[in-house]
């Protein structure tokens, strides 16, 4: 199989070929935002929302947009055809760029761009059929969690923390509240509604999250976007986590208990189902309309 061909900064190289400067913000400071973009049989999913929301990060951290969306979607589109793979995972990675160290801003810097992929790795069919194991922990991440930044120390002990005891996710606590896992959005149903938290600095705006949510509402299924308690969650009916490689998992053990039934639930099964029929659409090049 060839070497993968990563995006450096306008240019086509080899992945063994493409070097960043040690005096990268990104590398130094995780000064930086990213995106990681599904692709199904060569197509983006959702990918206006993806970048509309890499757009919105980058102003929020104060770096000028360095592509147009057109430039973004040709880029993008060359590397998912030179790596040809069937279904890829799209990484996107822009840092401030090259300058002296120092916390300021510097006055005049490039911003570095790298676009990759790799193979997409799906959550087994075992885990989407019994579902998975997630735990409680306290959301001690820092106040502007809507950004996407590549700064994840806080998420990535998180996340070991529920691996370090044989759980798939950890679900995060602030304040009374579940806000997100460390690696995804969340839902919960209660007496066969949908509920998951409104879109705030504490949690990622899910561009699969807001698949899930339309898929609802266009189907007529009762959804509230309203902050969940910690009682709530512990006595929900379904659990569920979304992001753009677990799809909607269901959750069905958390804290060493059931939930529900101990199985994934009938409405995970209908929103499952819906999903799938979504993905299929545009991998055969037909996708269904967005809003």
């Amino acid at each position: 199989m060839s070497e993968p061909v990563v995006y450096l900064n306008g240019h086509y190289v080899a992945l063994s070929e493409a070097h960043i400067s040690v005096l990268d913000r990104g590398f130094i400071f995780g000064d930086g935002i990213y995106e990681v973009i599904p692709a199904y049989g060569g197509h983006p999913f959702r990918l206006k929302h993806h970048l509309q929301r890499l757009a919105n990060n980058l102003s929020e951290i104060r770096i000028n947009n360095p592509l147009t969306l057109e430039q973004w979607q040709t880029a993008i589109a060359t590397v998912i055809e030179r790596n040809q793979l069937d279904d890829q995972s799209v990484y996107l990675q822009i840092t401030r760029g090259v300058a002296p160290r120092d916390h300021r801003f510097p006055e005049q810097s490039q911003p570095t761009v790298v676009i990759m992929t790799s193979e997409l790795k799906t959550v087994s069919e075992e885990k989407v059929k019994q579902g998975v194991k997630a735990i409680t922990l306290p959301d001690n991440r820092w106040l502007n969690c809507h950004i996407k930044s590549i700064s994840l120390l806080p998420n990535v002990l998180l996340r070991q923390q529920a691996q370090d005891q044989d759980a798939d996710e950890a679900i995060l606590v602030r304040n009374g509240h579940a806000t997100e896992g460390a690696a995804s959005n969340i839902f919960i149903v209660q007496q066969q509604c949908i509920i998951t938290p409104p879109k705030s600095s504490m949690l990622l705006p899910g561009v699969t999250r807001d698949l899930v949510v339309q898929i609802a509402r266009n189907k007529n299924i009762c959804l509230k976007e309203q902050p969940i308690s910690e009682s709530e969650l512990l006595q929900a009916d379904e659990i569920w986590l979304t992001s753009s490689t677990k799809e909607v998992l269901p959750v069905t053990r958390l804290n060493d208990k059931i939930v529900g039934r101990g199985r994934p639930g009938p409405l995970w099964q209908e929103m499952y189902r819906s999903y799938q029929d979504y993905k299929q659409h545009l991998r055969s090049g037909h996708p269904l309309p967005e809003s």
